[in-house]
């Protein structure tokens, strides 16, 4: 189905879709809301020696809690220079822009135009409006092509619509910006499998089961050189597994089991172990799914720091993984 919005949106692309396979069913979901005592570990970002032309940059490694180390959910793909974004939570400009002087050219503040959303929670897309604004306004003249779940149309809509007179003061003001750089291509995905191809990359869209929503996604990228599996938002997947199937990269996200007795509420207990993954489930996932190398993002630490993560992980999984912070190069 296609609807064509002037002055906003050139193209809504929407695919038909397979119900998500996963291992735990889903249960009554609680608030993502976590306690503000929550506070990750910080450490300097990673820098890897691969020296191939795909890259897998972690942009930010956060959760909802306010933690200053690490920046809203935000992970790039970068080939030959070429950015692909999966989620735009908040600091992802600034972030783009910390990792272009680390050498990443791909992650210049002009050259982010595609970005490929898991699901609609807040902290996967506050960054929207700054990934629509700062790259135009810094100097990118092309749409922001966008691709995510039913609801992103919509949300588009609605920024557009907030941001209205900013764009039309730059536009036709003195700056003469051109207005096709703060316009917002999307394209709406209700179906796992190919969503996007070019000729560097073939990406696939994994469908996860997250909380109440009703569409969520992990993405597959595939590159001549590496193949990189990101989940979003998950419990347990067996398709997040067998889209990895000795993937390159596996990005996971993950929480420490332990640490759930110090939520605010059984509810939000009941809702991490439900629709997120613990390290626990996360290992023997990763045992299946055989990845060359297993980075964990968002993780909730809920007091603990890297390596009891680990740990648990381990008594599960023997093959490579690290426990990721922003910045991280892989």
């Amino acid at each position: 189905m296609y609807s064509h919005r002037p002055a906003l949106i050139l193209a809504l692309t929407q695919l038909a879709c397979r119900p998500p396979d996963v291992t735990k069913a889903s249960a009554k979901a609680g608030s993502e809301a976590v306690s503000r005592k929550e506070t990750a570990p910080s450490t300097e970002p990673t820098v890897s020696h691969y020296d191939g032309p795909t890259q897998v940059v972690l942009l930010g490694t956060g959760t909802p809690v306010d933690d200053p180390e690490r920046q809203g959910p935000a992970t790039a793909i970068v080939v030959n220079d070429t950015s692909y974004l999966v989620d735009m939570g908040s600091g992802v400009v600034r972030q783009a822009s910390r990792a272009e002087r680390l050498g990443i050219v791909g992650l210049a503040t002009e050259r982010l135009d595609r970005v490929f959303v898991t699901h609609l929670h807040s902290d996967h897309t506050v960054g929207f409006a700054d990934l629509l604004l700062s790259p135009w306004v810094m100097g990118r003249r092309q749409a922001l092509e966008v691709f995510g779940p039913p609801g992103i149309a919509e949300m588009s809509e609605n920024l557009h619509q907030a941001y209205a007179a900013d764009i039309e003061k730059r536009t036709s003001g003195m700056e003469t910006l051109e207005p096709i750089g703060a316009t917002i291509n999307v394209h709406e995905i209700s179906v796992s499998g190919r969503v996007y191809e070019d000729s560097q990359v073939k990406v696939d869209a994994i469908s996860v089961l997250h909380g109440s929503w009703a569409h969520a996604y992990g993405y597959r990228f595939e590159t001549d050189d590496r193949t990189v599996v990101v989940s979003g938002d998950t419990s347990a997947s067996n398709a997040i597994a067998r889209a990895c199937n000795g993937c390159d990269v596996l990005v996971h996200e993950v929480y420490w089991s332990p640490g759930l007795a110090s939520l605010r509420s059984p509810d939000v207990t009941a809702y991490h172990q439900a629709h997120h993954t613990s390290g626990a489930d996360l290992g023997k996932l990763a045992t299946k799914a055989k990845p060359k190398l297993l980075v964990l993002t968002h993780q909730l630490f809920t007091g603990a720091d890297h390596e009891p993560l680990l740990r648990e992980i381990r008594r599960h999984y023997d093959g490579p993984v690290v426990s990721g912070n922003d910045l991280d190069v892989f």
